[in-house]
């Protein structure tokens, strides 16, 4: 049977905001799911007691005094390794660098030559459209030579059997 509501557990990502919700560093919207819940379970409200109870009595602990000089070396330990880190990715960056240059070229390319062929093929004109659209003329052609010149035409035109009286 799952808890009911008044038992209801923090979720670890609620939990790991504790600290900032007694803080009062969370956003509105989070402070207001989180005091929601802890208003309904009485288990989470125990956990948030707890955490205060563990805060105050870290706090009634003697702090530890630290030197300039381990501040120091801490500081210059962080900014090495964050040299190295720099460092050791240089020579990817570069690399990186390169591979997206040539990537971007390719694409450019390859855009610029598939334009292309689409425009010559939807632009450029077909030259076999024209012998397409006089094949009748192409497949009579030398019947029409035959016929020679356009007197012989009007005269058929003109005649009783193909004349306009028929």
């Amino acid at each position: 049977m799952p808890p009911g509501p008044d038992q209801q557990r923090l979720r670890p990502e609620e939990r790991a905001n504790l600290v900032a919700y007694i803080d009062g560093e969370l956003t509105e919207t989070e402070s207001r799911a989180l005091s929601t819940k802890i208003t309904h379970s009485a288990t989470a409200r125990r956990e948030v007691e707890l955490l205060k109870k563990t805060w105050e009595a870290l706090d009634k602990l003697p702090r530890p005094q630290i030197s300039d000089q381990f501040q120091d070396r801490t500081l210059t330990y962080v900014r090495s390794i964050q040299i190295r880190q720099g460092t050791r990715l240089e020579p990817l960056a570069g690399s990186f660098t390169a591979a997206l240059k040539i990537a971007a070229c390719l694409f450019l390319v390859g855009s610029t030559g598939a334009g292309g062929y689409f425009a010559v093929r939807n632009f450029w004109p077909d030259p076999d459209a024209r012998v397409i659209r006089d094949l009748s003329v192409a497949e009579h052609l030398d019947e029409y030579l035959e016929v020679g010149r356009f007197e012989l035409l009007d005269a058929l035109k003109n005649s009783p059997e193909f004349g306009p009286g028929r």
